[in-house]
């Protein structure tokens, strides 16, 4: 699927660990049609850098030091209304999923199914598109 964006989708990765951003940022240079536009390293530092960088998408752990996700994304809901937020999680969807969306997230992908959902989650953001529930269940 190729985006139908004018110039690339720009994506900040918000994550505490450096190896999971680097894995993150692997995936999603598999696209050239996106570009991560910077990287931070706990809630408070998203929402900074969602502040100074503008970027489309936010891919934000939930577990974040300093400011959890959960306000991250309230914060970044409020604020920067533009930027669409995909919660990047430890947690059982069952678990976490509910908050996430409640305060705005526009998607929960497991980091135990990033490499083969996230792309399609950051797809379907830039397509306006539905999110699928349950991707397991395909």
């Amino acid at each position: 699927m190729t985006s139908t964006h004018p110039t690339p989708v720009r994506i900040l990765i918000a994550d505490d660990h450096e190896l999971m951003r680097r894995g993150l940022r692997s995936i999603l240079a598999t696209r050239s049609d996106w570009e991560v536009c910077g990287e931070a390293v706990d809630g408070s530092d998203a929402i900074e850098k969602t502040k100074l960088l503008r970027p489309d998408i936010l891919v934000l752990d939930i577990s974040m030091p300093r400011v959890n996700g959960l306000e991250v994304i309230r914060a970044i809901r409020r604020d920067f209304p533009a930027t669409q937020v995909v919660i990047l999680s430890q947690y059982e969807e069952s678990e976490m999923r509910p908050y996430a969306i409640e305060a705005g997230a526009r998607g929960y992908v497991s980091k135990a199914e990033a490499s083969r959902q996230l792309l399609t989650a950051i797809e379907s953001l830039i397509g306006n598109q539905p999110l699928v529930a349950n991707p397991q269940a395909h």
